[in-house]
């Protein structure tokens, strides 16, 4: 009855702008799960994250890596339009898809350099719940992909106001910053402090020291930004077109697989052993013609002079 008497009453006061247009609510929600095979360290930076974004759901581990269109099913039974899925490989590699339920698209990124909240011990703290600032870098609107990249993240780490388990307040900011190609995620508390008349005097310049005098006697707060964690760096690989799936629609040609990486060290290092196994086999070979190795003494020579003399 009640969704009745809304029909037919028409939207309200609030829901209506000056133009007589309704307001557009936003209304997402993120669905975060992981694969299994994750450390202790990536399963607390997830726990971090759903604690920062009271707009998430939390699942189960998901028991494949490959039907991952699985994952648009889960969205839909939770009503969540957003997708944070954590896909872990051999106990090193995390891998990171964020997808936009159910048409997409989906952007896949190679997560490092993790830090949990818990491990940094940084003096920030922010109210639970609480929605955030978000801050990205002016190089997001460079290229096409890191413009589709950024409203992604927004959609995902932008808490919508008025959605369930948020709170009234904007006491944290989330800053994304692109460099070497890779984005950097912090989180900083913005602290208010008082500003005392005694860091006013310490102002030389008279004109500075009386607009500081002015302020302090206005009552007027000093902002500071003081981190609180967690913080990340994200590589973005693949960028496909539908919802964990579909075509490429960009591809990150500058990005080497950590498997590749290791690859490579492993046969650096087998190339320095087989390189000193050489000079082994060429030192023994020299000895033993010089007649210096033991059994293998140098055959004499008709000049010598125990032959001669003999």
């Amino acid at each position: 009855m009640a969704t009745v008497y809304k029909s037919l009453t028409g939207p309200s006061a609030k829901n209506v702008t000056t133009n007589g247009a309704p307001v557009k609510k936003n209304k997402q929600r993120v669905l975060i799960l992981s694969s299994r095979g994750v450390t202790f360290r990536q399963r607390h930076l997830l726990n971090d994250l759903y604690a920062l974004l009271p707009h998430s759901r939390k699942d189960a581990k998901l028991d494949t890596k490959t039907k991952l269109y699985q994952l648009n099913e889960l969205a839909d039974l939770y009503n969540c339009n957003n997708v944070m899925f954590f896909e872990a490989r051999k106990g090193k590699d995390l891998y990171i898809w964020m997808s936009k339920a159910p048409n997409g698209p989906t952007v896949k990124c190679h997560m490092q350099n993790l830090h949990t909240t818990s491990e940094l011990h940084f003096p920030g703290n922010c109210l639970r719940g609480s929605r955030p600032i978000l801050s990205f870098d002016a190089t997001f609107n460079s290229s096409p992909h890191l413009v589709l990249i950024k409203e992604l993240l927004t959609h995902i780490f932008g808490v919508p106001k008025g959605a369930r388990k948020t709170k009234p307040f904007v006491d944290h900011v989330m800053g994304f910053t692109l460099a070497d190609g890779k984005i950097w995620i912090r989180c900083f508390e913005i602290r208010e402090t008082a500003v005392s008349k005694s860091e006013a005097h310490k102002k030389s310049a008279d004109i500075a020291e009386k607009e500081a005098l002015a302020v302090g006697e206005k009552g007027e707060t000093k902002i500071n930004l003081v981190e609180i964690g967690p913080r990340f760096l994200l590589t973005p690989i693949v960028i496909l077109e539908s919802s964990f799936g579909g075509p490429v629609i960009y591809e990150n040609k500058e990005f080497v697989s950590p498997n590749q990486i290791r690859s490579e060290l492993r046969l650096s290092k087998a190339g320095r052993y087989n390189q000193r196994a050489e000079q082994q086999i060429e030192r023994r070979a020299k000895k033993g013609d010089l007649g210096l190795r033991t059994g293998n003494e140098r055959p004499d020579r008709e000049l010598e002079d125990r032959v001669l003399f003999a």
